[in-house]
């Protein structure tokens, strides 16, 4: 597991292979991952939106932008994590991602938006692991 913390929001990640839907003859290799986000804060958060940049083996680089995260927009409150699973398809047995969020908390009625990094983590395919 990959962990990184950003204004006191930790965000760490882990990746799974998955094997029963990767098709490597094709090169197709499928990767679920594990994302948890904890805030260390004073302060409830609000994940607004994603920016991934997923990476090939090959260095080539596609950008995945969106809403929130899997159909949610979570609220977390300080001292508490929220945690989720998404996947990801590689054309290469080892892929990386990185990215950030954008979060939005209020303090003392002034609205702050501020970015949150997630760290560069690796998926590899049995076959690069042997």
């Amino acid at each position: 597991m990959t962990s990184q913390t950003t204004q006191r929001i930790t965000v760490s990640a882990e990746s799974f292979y998955q094997e029963q839907y990767s098709q490597p003859e094709d090169d197709q290799y499928v990767h679920a991952y594990r994302i948890r986000i904890s805030n260390n804060s004073a302060l409830p958060i609000r994940l607004l939106s994603r920016s991934w940049e997923v990476i090939e083996g090959t260095g080539e680089r596609r950008l995945i932008e969106g809403e929130g995260v899997v159909g949610q927009q979570p609220i977390i409150a300080p001292g508490e994590s929220y945690e989720y699973n998404s996947w990801v398809q590689f054309k290469t047995p080892i892929g990386a991602m990185q990215g950030s969020y954008v979060m939005y908390r209020e303090h003392e009625g002034t609205e702050n938006y501020f970015q949150v990094d997630v760290p560069r983590f690796l998926h590899l395919s049995p076959a690069v692991l042997n």
